[in-house]
């Protein structure tokens, strides 16, 4: 089995633009964290001069402390929120990256198999079980790959869905927290 040099330009090829490609994600995702980040520390910077004005205002030591612990519960409130938005932008990122990999494996999986069925063409006579014990084991090869394939997308959105559902219970108690020590 060999290849000729169009199949070798070819694979080189998607393999550069599989290169750009994944920088080009890799580089999104940091300018998306980049960003985020940037804002975040803006958005910071700001509510603390706020607050530190805000207190300098207060007579009353318990409005002082009430004031502390309604800052103290939208920081956690941002702190969730910022934590969900870095999760989404790595995710997305995980995501593309995913698809990237399994276009590229694919393309790869047809020029194999292309180059598998000119080699049959050309084969001495004879050699037709060598080839379908190849063409076996790179079907039981690719089925393998599928299967893995399937079982991290499935841990990815397993993943997904328990830190949703932890970023919604951790919103919820802070939220709970906030209302019961008002009320105390």
């Amino acid at each position: 089995m060999s290849f000729n040099n169009e199949q070798l330009n070819k694979l080189s090829l998607t393999g550069f633009e599989s290169s750009l490609r994944f920088a080009q994600i890799a580089l999104d995702s940091t300018e998306r964290l980049v960003k985020l980040q940037l804002d975040a520390s803006k958005q910071s910077l700001e509510d603390h001069t706020t607050a530190a004005k805000q207190l300098t205002e207060f007579k009353d030591a318990q409005e002082a402390i009430n004031h502390l612990n309604k800052l103290a519960t939208q920081s956690i409130d941002k702190a969730v929120n910022h934590s969900r938005n870095l999760y989404e932008v790595v995710s997305g990122a995980q995501s593309e990256l995913s698809r990237l990999v399994e276009e590229s494996v694919g393309q790869f999986n047809k020029s194999l198999i292309s180059s598998i069925e000119s080699a049959a063409k050309n084969a001495p006579a004879g050699s037709d079980a060598t080839l379908n014990a190849v063409k076996t084991s790179f079907a039981a090869a690719a089925a393998a790959v599928n299967t893995f394939s399937k079982a991290a997308q499935q841990v990815a959105e397993f993943t997904d869905s328990s830190v949703k559902a932890a970023t919604s219970a951790t919103a919820d108690a802070v939220k709970n927290s906030a209302k019961r020590g008002a009320t105390v």
